[in-house]
């Protein structure tokens, strides 16, 4: 058996999705409370921060469904959209609060994985499990 298949056969994807998901709540706290000052001082701070969360959230609530069904495909699923959440939403937290410009490029990559996640769930139903 393959270490992903155990990773997920423990339980081990649910119980990373719930923390993922936990942590998106903290980070839309802290930006909404320590560090909105913060976030305000660049254009548009807080509103890139605010899409980070929506999509580190909405990813998270996805990745503990498909973490409750087996299959390949769906670990393959959970994998994208776990790195696309990293890639998207990882880079505009770094870009609204440190400013750090050089991870413009990381997110439309973020954004491609996400939607290789959808994709790979959209194709599911036809392909076979294992």
């Amino acid at each position: 058996m393959s270490w992903v298949k155990a990773f997920f056969e423990s339980g081990g994807a649910l119980r990373v999705s719930a923390l993922w998901a936990g942590l998106g709540v903290g980070l839309g706290a802290f930006g909404a409370h320590a560090w909105k000052p913060l976030l305000l001082e660049r254009p548009e701070g807080v509103e890139i921060w605010r899409t980070a969360v929506l999509y580190h959230l909405v990813h998270a609530v996805a990745m503990l469904v498909v973490a409750g069904q087996g299959g390949r495909a769906n670990r393959v699923a959970w994998g994208l959209l776990w790195a696309g959440t990293v890639g998207f939403s990882g880079s505009l937290y770094g870009l609204s609060a440190l400013g750090w410009r050089a991870l413009g490029p990381v997110t439309p990559l973020g954004g491609v994985a996400l939607l290789a996640g959808w994709g790979v769930l959209a194709w599911r139903p036809v392909c076979r499990e294992a």
